[in-house]
Formats: C-alpha cells, sequence, structure tokens
C-alpha cells in the first residue's frame, strides 16, 4: 500500500515507525521545513532511501502520486482539516493527528465528503490501542462494571518554554489550543469513550496560570453529565513541576472498578471486579513499556487503518471518534468563557472563537 507522510514534526517518527512496521511503501514526505524531512527518515535509517520523495507543498506531491492509497497528517493542528479535505477530494484515505480539526465545521466536513468520495478516515487517537485501554474496554462491553456511577480523567504533564519555542504555533487559538485540545484529549477521548460517548451537558472552567506568553490555557477541569446518567471529570494541565507525572483513567461501577495509569494510560494499577476470574490475575499490575507520552499505539492504528481500506469497513477510530474528542473539548472551552454548563450536541463552535480569552 502506498504512503505518505505530511508533516516532520515531533509526532511523525511515531508515524514512520508505524508505516515500517505495518510493510507500507513510504513514497514521499512533506515538510515545509526541508531538514525535517531528514531528521525523521534517519531515525529509522531511511535517510538514503532514494525512493523516497521529498516535498515542500503537499498538493505537488499528490498531483504526482495519483496511486496514493494512505496519507497521514502530523502538521500543527490547524492545518489538519485544510489539508485532510484536499486528501480526501482526491480520493485518498488519511490519518489526522490529533485534534481532527479546530472546528465543528470543519470536521463535519470531513466526516460528510469522507462519505462522499467513499474514503477512510482515521483520527489518530492511538491510546484507544494500548493494552490497558483494550483489556478495560472489553471489561466495560462485557458488562462486567455492571451500571457505571462516574469516571474521571487526569493528565498530569509539564510543558514549560523551551517546548512551545520550538514551534510558534504552539499555544495559539488557531493553529493548537490549550492544554486540554494539545496534551489532553487523548485522555478527554478515552473518558467520553468509555463513558458511553452520549453527553447531556458540560461545566468547564479554564485558566492560564504560568503560561503568559501563550494564548490559550495552562489548565481545565470540568464535569460531564453523561445520558446514561454517570458523571465525569476531566483534569488536564502542563502546570506540573517539574516534569509529567501522569496520565490516569479512572473507572467506578456498581460491581468494578479500574484505574489505569502510567504516563499516558500505558498501565493498570487497580483492577477489581465482583465476578474475579483467574484470568484477571494477569491484569492486576499490568504495564505496558512506553518510549515515550506517546505509546505504541500508532502502529496498532496504522495495522486497523490498512485493514478497514483492504476490507471495506470503518477504522476502528473513525472521524465521528474524533469529532467527539474534539466536541468535548471545544465544549469545555465554551462553558469556561460563557461561565455555565453548555448543552451538547453542539451545533457550531472553533477555538478561535476564544481568541483573546486569556489576553493581559
Amino acid at each position: 500500500m502506498k504512503y505518505a507522510l505530511i508533516g516532520c514534526g515531533r509526532i511523525s517518527t511515531n508515524h514512520i515507525k508505524a508505516a515500517v512496521a505495518n510493510k507500507l511503501e513510504i513514497v514521499a514526505v512533506c515538510d515545509v521545513i526541508p531538514e525535517r524531512m531528514n531528521d525523521v527518515l534517519a531515525k529509522h535509517g531511511l535517510e538514503s532511501d532514494v525512493s523516497i520523495l521529498h516535498y515542500s507543498d503537499y498538493k505537488k506531491m499528490i498531483a504526482e502520486h495519483p496511486d496514493l492509497q494512505l496519507i497521514s497528517i502530523a502538521t500543527e493542528s490547524g492545518k489538519h482539516a485544510e489539508i485532510a479535505l484536499f486528501c480526501i477530494e482526491h480520493g485518498i484515505n488519511v490519518i489526522i493527528e490529533k485534534p481532527m480539526a479546530m472546528s465543528l465545521a470543519d470536521a463535519d466536513k470531513i466526516i460528510s465528503l469522507s462519505k462522499e468520495k467513499g474514503v477512510k478516515v482515521s483520527a489518530c487517537h492511538q491510546n484507544r490501542f494500548n493494552i490497558a485501554v483494550q483489556q478495560t474496554r472489553q471489561a466495560l462491553e462485557n458488562g462486567r462494571f455492571g451500571k457505571l456511577s462516574h469516571g474521571s480523567v487526569h493528565v498530569r504533564w509539564n510543558r514549560n518554554k523551551d517546548y512551545y519555542e520550538q514551534a510558534k504555533w504552539r499555544g495559539t487559538w488557531a493553529q493548537d489550543g490549550g492544554a486540554l485540545m494539545n496534551q489532553c484529549i487523548h485522555g478527554i477521548d478515552l473518558l467520553r469513550w468509555m463513558m458511553g460517548d452520549e453527553i447531556e451537558s458540560v461545566y468547564g472552567v479554564t485558566k492560564q496560570q504560568f503560561h503568559d506568553y501563550l494564548e490559550c490555557e495552562d489548565i481545565g477541569m470540568a464535569v460531564v453529565k453523561f445520558k446514561n446518567g454517570a458523571i465525569g471529570t476531566i483534569e488536564g494541565t502542563t502546570n506540573v513541576y517539574p516534569k509529567n507525572l501522569e496520565e490516569t483513567l479512572y473507572l467506578f461501577g456498581e460491581k468494578g472498578t479500574v484505574k489505569l495509569g502510567g504516563k499516558s494510560t500505558n498501565a493498570i494499577e487497580v483492577w477489581d471486579f465482583s465476578d474475579e476470574t483467574d484470568a484477571d490475575q494477569s491484569n492486576k499490575g499490568l504495564f505496558e513499556q512506553t518510549v515515550n507520552v506517546y505509546g505504541n499505539g500508532h502502529t496498532s492504528l496504522f495495522a486497523d487503518m490498512i485493514s478497514a481500506i483492504e476490507n471495506d469497513r470503518k477504522p476502528y477510530v473513525d472521524a465521528v471518534a474524533g469529532r467527539n474528542a474534539l466536541e468535548l473539548v471545544l465544549s469545555v472551552y465554551k462553558s469556561a468563557a460563557e461561565n455555565k454548563a453548555v448543552k451538547l450536541p453542539l451545533k457550531e463552535c472553533a477555538s478561535v472563537d476564544f481568541k483573546g480569552r486569556f489576553d493581559k
């Protein structure tokens, strides 16, 4: 399957690693900064592979390779939708890094155009493929929790000025969003997915405590009322001193309690069910070794996407899942800005709606 990567920044090495692991034919890479293409390929011993062409213009790349079957998009967030829509218009399947878009209008366009063109779209919420997450999902689908009471996600990370100075688009409303949109959206995706997806209302508070050189928030908290009666809470921040502390997900049901922990929900720290079996012992203390907070899920997400294309089925993490995560983040932003609970579904909302929110 012929593959290309658009955007060769911080996360791109996970995409190339996944492409290599899944034996994709890497046709081209694209970035406006030429050395980034060399750097990401060099990390995987591909820098001297003359068959991988380099482009600074993704439209030219697609024009010269009409037989591309899969493209992954790992640019700054504000360009995700524009590039995805161009790829879809040309009949190319896409994996889009999170967030899928910065506005619900763009997310809806991606969903509708992909249906019209018969193209597969996967939102890159790779933590759904973590072993700990998959085991929890299986228990949930098997009804082992019973009725859900509540759940919570805590993303307690550190991002300092050095991180933001690596790229001017970081921490801007148009191209990135704040801690909730960038760092915490994976955990937010997991919470919504596990708690039944359907949300009644959201009440949120966001602030900018320590990052006054950014446009956006560095701490966000929210209470989520799900339509099934369960309650969710969100805590997401980049204010933890001196380094990343944890990404944890708790689920509490009448017959079960699970806590996923580690740096990226890659460990099972609590696993208790009323119908405990011998098989449960292997889950207690489960820890999946990861190189960084991005985890190992990209390789599995790529494998699933390839299978979805070959078998003409929906990807495991489809465009609707990407929209759901985006909608929950935007609803927290909207609630915080208006100082009141907001009802879902949201029909129109975009990150740029909150421009000037923390201006001094």
